[in-house]
């Protein structure tokens, strides 16, 4: 069976910002519209993305983020209240957060909810991002998965701090009482030393699923011990079924059922009513996302240095990259750009590609492009080869880009037989079909 989930754009390079059909990123219009949209296609869950700094580059803002970003728990806390069985997930950081307060919020979530909650962890060792919390970048980069796994053993003892039946008043007599139900939460560790009581029982599915989006190999580990479902930015169908039988495997090795770990490709969609009219669609839309300006910057990412004077629709820069360069902020670096560029000037050589065209091809997610059927095809030969559990679809257009979509390919998955064609659980992990 075919998983299906819905990412809300956002502020990337996803979004087509002069579509006419383009709208606000921060109204609550746009998040009801999207989530219902999802939720009417049966879909799993609802995915938020956070971004804790507003971005900068070559000392000025990043020009996206200006539309600005709003909280993910208020954003899904509202929704809760305007949706019925669509899950309900978001980013959260474990590197500015602290556990506490972050296994209260979820928990909230997922009794407001009835059982809808996810928490995508994510971590940073940031020191620009940090530069808004209290703690800055105190963070080391090796450590940023140690704080997550101490963040998350402590967030689970607070998610476990209340047994059936326990509960601070006696409500009759009004008298306080101390319930053999409640466990002090003791934890004393490198990031966290911490004594105190949780402020509420766990929701209905005892923990928030977990979601890990993480590439390298330490964030595969930590997935593939931890996480419910993966989200993942491999594109082709055979990098697709190496991630899926490397991070399944993983979940193996430490005594994990495989398919209790959802592997959740990030995929853009284009649907034409030939497959030439769709084609035809993607090109336009991959050229409104990357402007000359914006294939520039994103070069001047790579090799950071100021790349200005060159022609985006000529050759790339014959100049090597400054390693240690603080010309973009916000964003990850590559670890070794040299090596980057050494790629992409194979590339652009041997496919006679511009920087804008290189650009345009090293930054587009897996794209289905076709009719609605051959997407529907493409969708299913995915998931039953083992390149994937199901996708986060991404659409272009905020709020409206899913639209299509549900109308046009969910009834041909679900004449398949692949697809459902009724939610059948109540919460988000039913909807995964993961064991409690």
């Amino acid at each position: 069976m075919i998983h299906l989930a819905a990412h809300f754009p956002g502020v990337n390079n996803t979004t087509v910002w002069t579509d006419p059909g383009a709208g606000s990123q921060i109204e609550f219009d746009s998040f009801t519209h999207l989530a219902r949209t999802a939720e009417r296609g049966l879909f799993d869950f609802f995915f938020l993305a956070e971004g804790l700094r507003l971005r900068e580059h070559r000392g000025r803002i990043y020009d996206l983020d200006v539309v600005g970003r709003p909280d993910t728990f208020t954003v899904l806390a509202a929704l809760a209240g305007v949706t019925e069985r669509i899950g309900l997930t978001g980013t959260i950081n474990t590197t500015f957060n602290e556990p506490f307060e972050v296994a209260r919020q979820f928990a909230t979530l997922d009794h407001l909810s009835g059982g809808r909650a996810g928490w995508n962890i994510v971590t940073s060792s940031d020191a620009f991002t940090g530069a808004n919390f209290r703690r800055g970048g105190f963070l080391e980069h090796a450590d940023r998965y140690l704080r997550a796994e101490e963040f998350l053993t402590v967030a689970r003892q607070f998610w476990d701090g209340w047994e059936d039946g326990a509960r601070l008043a006696d409500v009759e007599s009004g008298t306080y009482v101390n319930p053999s139900g409640l466990r002090v939460v003791e934890h004393s560790g490198p990031q966290f030393d911490v004594r105190g009581l949780a402020t509420l029982p766990a929701g209905p599915q005892g923990h928030p699923i977990l979601l890990q989006a993480g590439d390298s190999d330490v964030g595969r580990a930590f997935g593939a011990r931890h996480a419910d479902a993966m989200f993942t930015l491999h594109s082709s169908l055979e990098d697709g079924q190496r991630y899926y039988a490397d991070v399944k495997g993983r979940a193996a090795s430490y005594g994990r059922d495989p398919n209790q770990l959802k592997v959740f490709p990030a995929a853009t969609f284009v649907l034409g009513d030939t497959d030439a009219d769709a084609e035809d669609k993607a090109r336009h839309i991959r050229y409104q996302q990357v402007s000359g300006a914006t294939a520039i910057a994103m070069l001047e990412q790579v090799w950071g240095r100021d790349l200005s004077g060159y022609d985006p629709d000529g050759p790339l820069p014959d100049v090597e990259p400054v390693v240690d360069s603080d010309i973009t902020r916000g964003r990850v670096r590559h670890p070794d750009p040299a090596a980057v560029i050494h790629r992409y000037r194979e590339r652009a050589e041997n496919e006679k590609l511009s920087i804008r065209e290189l650009v345009i091809a090293v930054t587009s997610r897996q794209q289905f492009v076709g009719t609605a059927a051959r997407i529907a095809d493409e969708i299913d030969r995915y998931v039953q080869a083992d390149a994937c559990d199901g996708f986060i679809l991404v659409p272009h257009l905020t709020p409206h880009g899913l639209d299509e979509f549900v109308d046009r390919v969910v009834p041909l998955l679900q004449e398949r037989g692949v697809y459902r064609s009724e939610y059948t659980g109540e919460t988000l992990r039913e909807h995964l079909a993961l064991t409690p």
